[in-house]
């Protein structure tokens, strides 16, 4: 995917200032899912340069984590234990950072709109050293319109900083998995959904790096998983816990406690 930007200004009382983001889809090469090459279409966005086991091992560390999402961070068919949630605290442990069990707000079927509901509902009161925030693919399923999803995406990450206590370091957002590459998707349009994809994909790394914040894509690593089943669960739709293994390595490269 390729994004091209065009500003116009006029100047009259104050500056107005419109994008228009023109999207393409691009042909996923057929690597080997265990050969991830570097994510070019959607970049990954962070402070500091991916480095391996980025995370602090010289002492030891207890956080408090909150997963915010849909049916890609509850693990829609995957155990417990293989949701990217839980695979991402026993993996932080074996770093020396401790987490008692994540705290996860997250359905199947739940868009922007769902998730901020749902929050409202819970009526959080705590801080947490680690708010992950997947969201976005239901906004996609159903047709909404990019619009409405930029609105309340970002009420969403405005949520998920204020849960990490304004630390802006303490908040990751992960980029939609692509699920034309499911067996599910046999028979659909698959370019018109990697374009959509891409078009909610790019308007949340926008929103996202206007705040300093940690954008993750891992939408290309679901694009190469296509054929494989391995990497999708039992329903044909939803990823398996050996592809939420893969997001969380991705994650590990970008976090520091």
């Amino acid at each position: 995917m390729k994004s091209f930007f065009k500003y116009f200004f006029i100047k009259k009382y104050h500056l107005l200032f419109f994008a228009f983001i023109f999207f393409y889809s691009c042909e996923v090469q057929n690597d080997s899912i265990d050969e991830i090459k570097p994510i070019e279409e959607l970049e990954t966005i962070n402070n500091n340069s991916p480095v391996e086991n980025n995370t602090n091992t010289s002492e030891s560390k207890n956080i408090s984590y909150l997963a915010l999402g849909d049916s890609y961070t509850i693990g829609t068919s995957v155990n417990r234990e293989d949701s990217f949630p839980f695979i991402l605290v026993e993996e932080l442990e074996s770093l020396n950072v401790y987490s008692k069990e994540p705290r996860v707000i997250a359905q199947t079927g739940w868009t922007t709109s769902s998730l901020l509901y749902a929050i409202d509902q819970e009526n959080i009161t705590e801080e947490f050293e680690l708010v992950t925030l997947l969201i976005g693919v239901n906004n996609q399923y159903s047709g909404q319109s990019i619009s409405t999803f930029r609105e309340e995406f970002e009420q969403l990450l405005n949520l998920a900083l204020k849960f990490a206590g304004n630390n802006t370091d303490n908040v990751v957002v992960i980029s939609i998995p692509d699920w034309s590459a499911s067996p599910y998707a046999t028979g659909r349009d698959k370019n018109k959904i990697r374009q959509e994809i891409d078009a909610f994909n790019n308007a949340k790394q926008i929103i996202t790096a206007s705040k300093n914040i940690t954008f993750i894509n891992i939408t290309e690593i679901t694009r190469q998983a296509e054929g494989n089943d391995y990497y999708f669960a039992s329903d044909q739709l939803h990823f398996s816990g050996a592809m939420h293994k893969l997001w969380v390595d991705e994650i590990l490269k970008y976090i520091n406690f």
